[in-house]
């Protein structure tokens, strides 16, 4: 396994709770089958003591088991298994949260920059997920399949589900409304309820940025921008409605 694989293979394991360091051994492990620690040790180069403290943590993490004998070894739990496990967890500790914490009103007043591509598109999800009654938006095609499921749902489930796009997608997003506008910009634009929006750049980098706010002055000037927009595309176009 190369570095770059490895390396790529390593941050998203972090991204499942383990240290860098931990990552490391358990793809060992998951390439050898049962390993002292002396052996992880002369495999990875990691020092013993630490080899040996990472594997107790992977064994507490579940993402590996000890196998007791006359020298003790370590196996890794499958991949499959120790994601499903964690998410588990992390759902039910979610749900636990959820319940606990005193719920607080939506700091929407204000303007609020969303920074960096992941962040952005976690925050379009997050919005999907609260709909109510209607949702528009507009966005760089590419990245509208990754929210089909979600807007798919959203129609299923009676909501008003508009989009404009630049090019259609590859195959229909059951439900919606969909106008093809001339515009091949990068910018997202997305209205919830009537109540909440994001608007900015997405070009999938780090450095996109976008705003999110509620505040109803600014709320309404964005929904007439839409709403002038579809009526253009219905005058030049036709109504384009799949």
């Amino acid at each position: 396994m190369d570095n770059t694989v490895l390396g790529v293979l390593t941050e998203k394991l972090v991204q499942f709770g383990l240290t860098r360091q931990e990552a490391n051994i358990y793809l060992c492990l998951l390439r050898n089958k049962d390993l002292s620690g002396y052996e992880v040790s002369k495999i990875t180069g990691i020092s013993r003591s630490n080899v040996y403290s990472a594997l107790a943590s992977l064994v507490e993490k579940g993402a590996a088991y000890l196998l007791e004998g006359e020298t003790n070894k370590y196996t890794a739990v499958v991949i499959e298994d120790f994601c499903e496990n964690r998410i588990r967890r992390l759902t039910t500790l979610k749900q636990e949260l959820a319940a606990q914490i005193p719920q607080i009103g939506d700091n929407s007043e204000g303007y609020i920059t969303i920074s960096s591509h992941r962040h952005i598109m976690d925050k379009i999800y997050n919005m999907l997920e609260h709909v109510e009654y209607r949702v528009y938006l507009s966005m760089p095609t590419e990245y509208l399949e990754q929210f089909r499921h979600h807007l798919e749902q959203l129609a299923a489930d009676g909501k008003k589900v508009v989009l404009l796009v630049s090019d259609l997608p590859s195959t229909e997003i059951r439900g919606s409304i969909i106008y093809e506008t001339d515009k091949r910009d990068r910018q997202l634009r997305l209205i919830v309820d009537s109540s909440y929006v994001l608007t900015g750049e997405m070009t999938g980098n780090t450095t996109d940025s976008c705003l999110y706010c509620g505040q109803k002055n600014f709320v309404n000037v964005f929904k007439d921008s839409l709403r002038n927009e579809i009526k253009l595309i219905q005058l030049t176009k036709g109504d384009n409605e799949k």
